[in-house]
């Protein structure tokens, strides 16, 4: 919730009400328009509004994309990995290992420091994981497979998962089920739903968190 102490202009405040009613009653397509507006609408880096959604996102599902769509569109994730690593492919691995790890571990979100503190700390163990694969000599153990990896996995493998890619938006769906389903490469899904590949790869990395954040409650995410 927004502190009692927090200064928000009348239409921001106006919104936050709004976003409210639309999560209360399900309308998560009004959800997502309330939110856009949102983050235009608030000072600072959003986190007013990413401690908003957090709150309804440790029992929505829906909430948790909300969140995961804003901080990947903010560029939040992105920057934090950005920051730690030089190559532009690294930073794509971890923000997607991120936004997963951010989905799946909503629940550890306890209000109080900042949205973005504790996603900077997600991100932080993210990129030393990542370096610490990537200094491997020997192969890794399956425990020590990336998050995006395990996801992939879990999507291919487990007939239970279906349900959670059903229930994800079509601009999402389509790009997960060609990708870790049927095999398809970056490029050839670009070519296939006639997206750009970066527009294609944040949108697989976006529905794969999704699917996280609706079976983190079912054990089929472990």
């Amino acid at each position: 919730m927004i502190p009692a102490n927090k200064q928000v202009p009348w239409n921001a405040q106006d919104s936050f009400e709004g976003l409210k009613h639309a999560l209360g009653i399900a309308d998560f397509s009004s959800a997502r328009q309330i939110t856009s507006e949102l983050a235009t609408a608030t000072s600072g880096p959003l986190d007013d509004v990413l401690a908003f959604i957090a709150e309804y996102a440790r029992s929505e599902p829906q909430a948790v994309e909300l969140l995961v769509e804003l901080l990947d569109a903010s560029g939040t994730v992105r920057r934090f990995a950005g920051a730690a690593l030089l190559d532009h492919a690294a930073v794509d691995d971890v923000s997607q290992d991120a936004l997963i790890s951010i989905a799946d571990s909503i629940d550890t979100y306890n209000g109080k420091s900042k949205v973005t503190t504790w996603v900077h700390s997600i991100v932080r163990r993210r990129v030393v994981d990542h370096l610490r694969r990537q200094r491997a000599t020997v192969p890794l153990d399956d425990g020590d497979i990336s998050p995006a990896a395990r996801m992939s996995s879990i999507i291919a493998t487990r007939t239970t998962v279906r349900d959670a890619l059903k229930a994800l938006p079509e601009i999402y769906r389509a790009p997960v089920v060609l990708r870790d389903i049927d095999g398809h490469s970056y490029a050839e899904i670009a070519d296939l739903l006639q997206r750009a590949q970066g527009t294609i790869k944040a949108q697989i990395a976006r529905g794969r968190a999704m699917v996280a954040a609706r079976l983190r409650n079912t054990g089929d995410a472990e």
